[in-house]
């Protein structure tokens, strides 16, 4: 508080009584596998497909990586993170001759800053675009005679020419109606651009686009495979201190969901076995349950009848892990590179609609019952009595339904608890814990009394409050949802003398109609008309 010397008026800004917690992120995905090129051991920010192939490469044959991150973003995922494993000594994966069709004409390209560039028109129609950054107005220039007045300073100049066309845009490299992306996506006739992985305002300057060719024979082509890698559990497992495998995530405090698409791979392959394979999958269970606010989704081998499957959960991988879902058959899907349809794990597309399930109702909704994008059909087409061997155990199956696509019909963990049965219970208390823990940061260090308990209090009950008026919590009340204890009771002194505030919550999760009944009864309806 300033002193006050001598007569007048003062204004002080005064802290808010409670300060608002925000919930946070619930569907960001990491993703372990082989790719083409990248960064190895490298956690890579990826929000779309164009930015997975500019960094890590197409499709290749040996690895349903792609596969995996292309099924999430076509499945409504957001942001996720890829760690590439598996990387040869020339960073790259080994080549394999296979013929193909002939090659399509080349597009000429560019770098303006960090956008990659590309002609609309492929072949040498590309070539020479000229793309020119204005340099920024200087800081006492103004308006134009036309009266425009000048851009902001996150805005610059962009010139498109190639020979007689022109083309001016005013961008930016802020998210919005000016973003470059955006802009000149919409507007250009001479060139496109794609979201780079890091974002950074091109210097002042004239980049001119080359590369364009026209389509030439090409029998034979060499695509990138896996063929001679050699990986072990280990690899995919990494070290938290070398920041390798899926163990280096421990740094990446946004993930929460993991999967390891190409374990199975590399168990086709013959480069691990089925102990790999489960020693793997358990390494995973425990960086979740470590991390506490992540899920793994762990894929069974594949070709598996439906008591096979239940065999390998039960006698041979016996998981058991509140912090773990598994999803069973695998699903078939189009290939690019082969142009055939393929068989594979469905970690990446079951990520895929868990985001969407949050983006549209919620963490709390069990994210069952939705379609699966770019499923062709099942590995196997099961029938409601295989199901019930397998739902008891944890094992959340994939069907097709007449007329109404390819489902996720399963929404339950691998853990043997009734209180942490369902995947939505586990997730929304991930969800709670993580936010809570975010909005209350401020409370280190402050006064240990009564004010403090009391500010606590109202914080996280209105934080609570809001979760129960979307759905997240069970009660015709907010008292009947949950309940908020910060007070003597919990803070005795001996708990105060150590430096600690105690505050008690409990929450009444809402769980899903999983076994919907009706029960239907036959009356008399209807009166007797009695003659006399």
């Amino acid at each position: 508080m300033a002193p006050y010397l001598s007569p007048g008026v003062y204004v002080e800004e005064v802290e808010a009584g409670s300060r608002p917690i925000e919930g946070v992120g619930t569907a960001v995905t990491a993703f372990i596998g082989m790719a083409a090129r990248g960064p190895a051991h490298t956690p890579t920010l990826v929000t779309n497909w164009t930015q997975f192939t500019n960094a890590f490469g197409d499709f290749i044959d040996g690895s349903y990586l792609a596969h995996a991150v292309y099924g999430y973003f076509a499945n409504g995922g957001g942001s996720c993170y890829v760690v590439r494993v598996g990387a040869g000594n020339d960073g790259d994966t080994a080549a394999a001759p296979v013929d193909t069709a002939p090659a399509e004409p080349a597009v000429a390209t560019g770098l303006l800053g960090s956008y990659p560039v590309r002609a609309l028109k492929p072949g040498p129609a590309g070539d020479g675009i000229e793309i020119e950054v204005e340099p920024p107005p200087s800081a006492d220039a103004g308006g134009d005679d036309s009266g425009t007045d000048k851009p902001s300073k996150d805005e610059f100049t962009i010139v498109v020419r190639r020979e007689q066309q022109r083309e001016q845009f005013t961008v930016s490299t802020k998210p919005g109606r000016t973003n470059i992306v955006t802009v000149i996506n919409q507007q250009s006739k001479l060139i496109a651009v794609d979201e780079p992985v890091t974002v950074s305002r091109p210097e002042a300057g004239t980049v001119t686009l080359s590369g364009g060719a026209p389509a030439t024979p090409a029998p034979v082509e060499q695509p990138t495979t896996t063929a001679g890698m050699t990986l072990r559990p280990s690899d995919y497992v990494g070290d938290s201190a070398d920041r390798t495998g899926f163990a280096g995530l421990e740094a990446v405090e946004e993930v929460t969901i993991l999967a390891v698409p190409d374990l199975l791979a590399s168990y086709q392959q013959g480069i691990i076995d089925i102990e790999g394979v489960h020693a793997v999958q358990q390494a995973m269970i425990a960086h979740c349950e470590l991390m506490g606010d992540r899920v793994a989704i762990i894929d069974p081998p594949p070709g598996l009848t439906a008591q096979q499957v239940k065999h390998w959960r039960v006698d041979q991988a016996n998981y058991d892990s509140k912090q773990a879902a598994m999803y069973w058959p695998w699903i078939k899907v189009m290939d690019p590179v082969r142009g055939l349809p393929i068989m594979v794990p469905p970690s990446g597309h079951v990520a895929g609609v868990w985001g969407r399930s949050d983006d549209t109702r919620g963490v709390h909704k069990a994210p069952a019952n939705e379609v699966i994008r770019g499923a062709l059909a099942p590995e196997l087409q099961l029938t409601s009595a295989e199901q019930d061997l397998l739902n008891p155990v944890g094992i959340n199956c994939i069907r097709a339904f007449p007329g109404r696509g390819i489902r996720v019909w399963g929404a339950r963990t691998l853990s043997s608890d009734p209180a942490w049965r369902y995947l939505n219970v586990r997730r929304l208390f991930n969800y709670l814990e993580e936010s809570i823990l975010a909005g209350t940061q401020w409370a280190v260090f402050e006064p240990n009394d009564v004010a403090l308990w009391a500010k606590l209090r109202r914080t996280v009950s209105a934080f609570l409050i809001n979760e129960w008026r979307r759905g997240s919590l069970f009660g015709l009340t907010p008292d009947e949802a949950f309940y908020v204890k910060c007070d003597e009771e919990t803070n005795i002194a001996e708990s105060i003398d150590a430096g600690q505030v105690i505050c008690e919550i409990g929450v009444a999760p809402v769980k899903p109609a999983e076994f919907v009944v009706f029960r239907l009864a036959q009356f008399s309806g209807g009166t007797s008309l009695v003659s006399e």
